[in-house]
């Protein structure tokens, strides 16, 4: 058996963010908000982040706002996200994509937006990495659904800033 995940495995309508993305969505807002708001304005397309992932990013909105703003972001991050489990020396958001079969990481990090790493990667697991620029500008929503529900696209159905 392979440890290698296939196209059927991942869960397209599943998105991991890495912590600098979602900080970025908190404290900057633009491309990261935007991506980060296809994932909250539809209730079929899920957030999963390992609580490592979150430590990072809890960190990193610490160390560029406050500690309140940080305890305040992770309360309601918990409850938002689809919690999966990883070793603790894994990176936090490609682990978090191969443990909750995610098709999807957003990261601003550059080694993993190469090509080169998007190779190296897809020996291993069936993800797409991109910038939340990027991810922003491709995702299509009512294209998604109807792959993978019957009937008509409904529109979004949460507010994404609530």
């Amino acid at each position: 058996m392979s440890n290698r995940h296939t196209e059927m495995d991942v869960d397209p309508a599943s998105v991991v963010a890495d912590a600098d993305v979602l900080a970025a969505d908190l404290l900057v807002g633009g491309p990261p908000r935007d991506a980060l708001d296809h994932v909250r304005a539809h209730s079929w397309v899920k957030l999963v982040a390992s609580d490592h992932l979150l430590d990072d990013a809890t960190g990193l909105i610490e160390q560029f706002a406050n500690e309140r703003l940080a305890e305040e972001w992770r309360a309601r991050i918990e409850r938002e996200r689809v919690s999966v489990e990883h070793p603790p020396d894994d990176h936090p958001a490609l682990a978090s994509a191969y443990r909750g079969k995610a098709a999807h990481v957003l990261s601003f990090d550059e080694r993993l937006n190469s090509a080169q790493a998007g190779a190296s990667l897809q020996s291993h697991v069936t993800v797409s990495v991109r910038h939340p620029n990027a991810f922003a500008t491709v995702f299509d929503p009512e294209s998604l659904y109807g792959v993978l529900h019957d009937g008509e696209y409904p529109g979004p159905d949460r507010d994404p800033r609530s």
